[in-house]
């Protein structure tokens, strides 16, 4: 049985005898991971035949390595500030969490045998930080449910008679389905499978698809070989990360980076990836400033950096005095003259707003998560492409992005919730 739910202003009914008329019909759901999975859960709890199809071996392998350091699987903070994560998609990824929130996901974790708990930053993981289990369980659902799996299908788009057409190890093949859901994932970590290869498979249908962008991703700076080979690898922590782009918008937060032999990558410089992306093609470069002391004001350091320092080098009077040493004066040589880092006042200016200039973001297959995708205004509020009836689209593949820390995969089982839903609404109505 599966609940009643809306979409947008269409009422749903998913009362079992309501959906008697949709026994007997098939849905081509392709894509693994966990927009498809969970669109394959609606539909296959409806009693409605669901085949899945993934280019890969197996399901689920993005989610199962974005598990690998612990699974945060979601967020607890205020709904309103939830929500504001999604940045200027926020209107069309709230009706998805009006639906599939986080506490209605945690049920559903629950109902699943997953338990989980709210870490002190406020991120939910399961109990046992797996990613493996739940899979597992979820999949064993599935299969009971009736869902069918086919492995290496690699979707190569549609057939003159509108049939599905996969490369398969046998070569071939083509598939009939009474609606299809899309669930193909973005443009990052393509080994996984989220290789962005339906991106023009779409467009030659006359979709609109905005252009697959890295998001959650490192940036370039072009270290020297010497601060590269010494440093890279090492984080930078606690630093104050502050940035204002060319609109206003700002940014400014504590936390810590990733020095890389090209730049900076890590949790603070993805939260801000989408800001600085967006500068960086607007007009070549973005400036970021770096506090290395948070905490400490500018008099405190120049009163401590005041202080005889005898026959102590500046290396050493820096770490005693106010605990600058290893990549943090690494980084304050790397990026000042030697004039400015003699000077008191201006060493000290630099501590407190460091000045880094980001080059360049990473390869999108280095990403965390793509930006981009398909259009919004392409769909309805079933998420169906509006000029391709019974195709529905869901997951990464939008257009829409949001920071690491449980809102990608929270928007990911909302939007496969949703286009389950859509399917259903959808069938129900050609049936009348």
């Amino acid at each position: 049985m599966v609940e009643n739910k809306a979409i947008g202003n269409t009422p749903i009914s998913l009362t079992t005898s309501k959906w008697k008329r949709c026994e007997h019909r098939s849905v081509a759901i392709i894509g693994g991971g966990p927009a498809g999975l969970m669109a394959a859960e609606i539909l296959s709890q409806a009693g409605v035949k669901v085949n899945l199809y993934d280019a890969m071996p197996s399901v689920g392998r993005k989610f199962l390595m974005a598990g690998k350091g612990g699974m945060n699987i979601t967020h607890s903070e205020p709904f309103d500030i939830f929500l504001s994560r999604y940045g200027s998609r926020l209107a069309y990824i709230k009706p998805m969490l009006d639906v599939f929130g986080a506490e209605a996901l945690r049920a559903w974790l629950k109902d699943l045998g997953i338990e989980t708990f709210i870490g002190s930053s406020g991120k939910v993981f399961p109990v046992d930080m797996k990613a493996a289990p739940l899979l597992r369980a979820w999949l064993h659902r599935l299969r009971v449910d009736g869902v069918s799996f086919f492995m290496r299908h690699r979707w190569l788009g549609w057939g003159d008679d509108k049939t599905l057409r996969f490369l398969t190890p046998e070569g071939e093949r083509t598939v009939s389905a009474d609606a299809v859901v899309l669930a193909l994932g973005g443009a990052s970590w393509a080994r996984l499978g989220s290789t962005g290869e339906w991106a023009p498979l779409l467009v030659q249908q006359g979709v609109a698809v905005e252009p697959l962008r890295p998001s959650n991703c490192g940036f370039d700076i072009g270290w020297s070989g010497f601060f590269a080979d010494r440093f890279a690898g090492q984080p930078l922590k606690p630093v104050q990360a502050s940035f204002t782009d060319s609109t206003g918008a700002e940014f400014c937060q504590v936390g810590e980076l990733m020095v890389t032999a090209n730049g900076v990558e890590g949790s603070l410089i993805y939260k801000m990836s989408a800001l600085l992306r967006e500068q960086i093609a607007a007009t070549g470069t973005a400036l970021i400033y770096l506090d290395l002391a948070p905490g400490k004001d500018k008099q405190f350091l120049i009163d401590r950096l005041s202080k005889p320092r005898g026959k102590n080098t500046m290396a050493n009077h820096l770490r005693k005095q106010i605990g600058i040493d290893g990549v943090k004066a690494g980084l304050l040589r790397e990026v000042l003259s030697k004039a400015d880092f003699d000077d008191l006042l201006r060493l000290c200016d630099a501590i407190k707003a460091l000045p880094v200039k980001l080059l360049a973001a990473r390869p999108i297959d280095e990403a965390i998560s793509s930006a981009g995708g398909v259009a919004f205004e392409a769909l309805d509020e079933r998420l169906m492409i509006r000029s391709m009836p019974g195709v529905f689209c869901a997951g990464e593949m939008l257009d829409w992005e949001a920071p690491t820390g449980g809102y990608l995969l929270s928007a990911c089982f909302a939007g496969g919730r949703i286009a389950g839903l859509g399917v259903l609404a959808w069938l129900q109505d050609e049936a009348k």
